[in-house]
Order: C-alpha cells, then sequence, then structure tokens
C-alpha cells in the first residue's frame, strides 16, 4: 500500500466562527454555541466558564453598542495549545469600547471590567471599516502560583479567616423542624 495514498486522520479544526444577529437574542446564541463548541475540548478546569462570561459580555456589547439595522456581529474562537482567543467583530468602528467604573445605582457598564477580570489580556482591533474587533485571550497553561484542580488550599491571599469575625456567627444550616408522631388506626 501507497503510504502517501493512506487516509490520514487530522485533528479537529480548534477554530468555530459564526455570524449572528446584533440583538439579544443573538448574543445570547453566541454564549450558548461557545459554551457547546468549548464543550468538545480538554480545557483546564474553569477555563471554559470564565470563556463563556466573556463571550456573554462581548456578545451583549456588540448588541447593544456595535448595533447596526441589517449587519451582523462575529464571534470567532481560536484554541491554540497554551490559549483561547475569543474575539467578537461589529461594524462600529467609530465606537470604541471604554472600560468605565460604574455608579453604584446603575445597573449596565460593567461588561468589560468583568472582561477585564475574567481575561488574562483583552483588547481592541480596528478594520476594516467600518468594522472593530474586540479580543480577550485566556491563557491554558497553569500560571506558577496556581494550585492544580482539585488540591487542597488553605492560607495565603484571599483565604478565608480562620475564626469567624466578631459579630458574625459561621453560616449554618437550619435545624429541621420536629417530626410529628405517626397517628396509628387502633
Amino acid at each position: 500500500m501507497n503510504k502517501e495514498n493512506a487516509t490520514q486522520l487530522h485533528a479537529p479544526a480548534r477554530h468555530f466562527s459564526v455570524l449572528l444577529s446584533p440583538t439579544p437574542r443573538g448574543a445570547r446564541l453566541a454564549r450558548l454555541l461557545a459554551t457547546e463548541w468549548l464543550r468538545t475540548w480538554d480545557l483546564p478546569y474553569g477555563v471554559a466558564d470564565r470563556a463563556a462570561h466573556v463571550v456573554a459580555e462581548l456578545g451583549a456589547n456588540a448588541a447593544t453598542h456595535g448595533r447596526v439595522t441589517g449587519r451582523a456581529f462575529r464571534l470567532a474562537l481560536l484554541a491554540r495549545s497554551d490559549m483561547l482567543r475569543i474575539e467578537v467583530t461589529d461594524t462600529r468602528g467609530d465606537d470604541l469600547p471604554r472600560r468605565q467604573p460604574p455608579t453604584p445605582d446603575t445597573e449596565s457598564g460593567r461588561g468589560l471590567l468583568l472582561v477585564e477580570a475574567l481575561a488574562d489580556r483583552w483588547g481592541v482591533e480596528l478594520g476594516p471599516a467600518p468594522r472593530k474587533t474586540v479580543w480577550a485571550e485566556l491563557d491554558l497553561t497553569p500560571a506558577p502560583h496556581s494550585p492544580e484542580p482539585g488540591a487542597v488550599c488553605s492560607g495565603g491571599p484571599g483565604a478565608l479567616p480562620k475564626e469567624p469575625r466578631e459579630g458574625k456567627k459561621p453560616h449554618q444550616t437550619p435545624p429541621l423542624p420536629p417530626t410529628a408522631p405517626a397517628h396509628s388506626h387502633e
């Protein structure tokens, strides 16, 4: 048998791209499609959840701030061995995203703060006119200081205090109500 003509199995493509309507339904569909695509890959613990949140925020921004009637936005996902890249492209290159601290009483304006908190890097690329692409990258290799998934951790930055804070009691499950005695039919 000729080895050059032999059928070869190729690794599945690690790229996903779709056009969606710039509506709340399109933003929701972006998150659902990304979640399903990410489930097919063996990603490190927590990456798929973080990525789904980033897609949700960028999709919502494209549907809210990047909306142009009759023009779709594009969601693209690219998984490499060391990084997952999320791109959302819309046709409002004239309206660049700006991270602004929201006031406590506003109901919106926190999307890019969430993206910044969840992604390892993010940014904006212009072009071709009239488009812009907001992208975010999530590292797939654990940071040197990150514990392995499932590892038992204690102490260190962000750890819970060993003793309850003054004036606060630890959260406990409320007691069950007493059971009524069974009635006999005698």
